[in-house]
């Protein structure tokens, strides 16, 4: 990907492969460079395997962004922007959800690392004045680059749903499996907000533009404040890549929610953000990406 990134861009990105929770290897990262932001997306992201396996992902992700935030302090790194989530919110008090909705009512670990590393990063700017923070909470992010050279590229059985369905489109799996045909909504389906991946990077421009003034920390939903529930999405991608996608309906699984989506005016008022991309993008750009590349990076296995 990085390469990919190198030819559409025509700029050395330099990269280094190594684990947050390896400190040592993350202090050399900060002696070759002078770093005045960093971008936190690190961290396990599958919601039902965080239930089954919270220790994991209390380890990883928390105990990560811990060596990040000291090795931050050591090198006097003081700005940060946060990978967050919309699962941070937990079942919906109402919607569309705004950043004054209560948090950390989360149904899975997988949230939980996310609300803890929020509170984390908080207490350090509370702490220490001269720090920044400026926590993303995400909604689902879709979609692919428009060149179709970069794109979602999952290991194993993708975890989310358009990277499944896409694979099915591109003929990689049978069938998808919906979880959960019988929520109380329109289709029975779960809804939630997607967002294009893109709209989604340029959020982060946004936010790194937002550092340069006394802002201290806070928190922005990246969302387009718009529900599609799986069918919908389903459906939505069968116009785009003019492909059947078989589906079968199986129970729900634990740590899902119903329905969540995003007020996102916060954003466009402070940051000078707004989501520009609907579905149809989202699932033509996807299926540009998959169909060019239906192994992903690697070779076909």
């Amino acid at each position: 990907s990085i390469n990919r990134v190198e030819e559409i861009t025509g700029t050395k990105v330099p990269s280094y492969t190594l684990d947050l929770l390896d400190k040592s290897a993350l202090r050399d990262i900060f002696q070759k460079y002078k770093i005045s932001v960093v971008m936190h997306f690190a961290g396990l992201k599958s919601v039902g395997e965080s239930v089954a396996l919270p220790l994991l992902y209390y380890h990883t992700n928390v105990g990560g962004t811990i060596n990040l935030l000291e090795v931050m302090k050591e090198f006097a790194v003081k700005n940060i922007i946060f990978s967050s989530s919309a699962s941070i919110y937990g079942p919906p008090s109402y919607l569309p959800v705004d950043e004054d909705h209560p948090v950390g009512n989360c149904t899975n670990a997988y949230g939980k690392t996310k609300f803890f590393i929020e509170e984390i990063i908080r207490d350090q700017c509370s702490a220490d004045k001269t720090w920044k923070g400026i926590l993303l909470r995400y909604f689902n992010p879709v979609g692919a680059h428009k060149s179709g050279k970069i794109g979602e590229n999952p290991q194993g059985v993708p975890n989310n749903l358009m990277p499944f369905v896409s694979q099915v489109a591109v003929g990689r799996r049978d069938c998808l499996t919906v979880h959960g045909g019988d929520y109380d909504t329109p289709d029975g389906t779960g809804i939630r907000d997607y967002i294009h991946i893109v709209d989604l990077a340029k959020g982060h421009v946004a936010a790194i533009n937002k550092l340069k003034t006394d802002c201290g920390c806070v928190v922005y939903n990246l969302g387009t404040g718009i529900g599609c529930s799986v069918l919908d999405m389903v459906k939505a991608f069968e116009k785009a890549s003019g492909k059947k996608i078989a589906y079968t309906i199986a129970p729900r699984r634990p740590g899902d929610i119903a329905t969540i989506f995003a007020n996102a005016e916060k954003a466009e008022k402070e940051l000078g953000w707004k989501a520009s991309m609907g579905l149809d993008e989202m699932c033509e750009d996807l299926w540009r990406w998959q169909s060019n590349n239906p192994y992903g990076y690697g070779a076909s296995s």
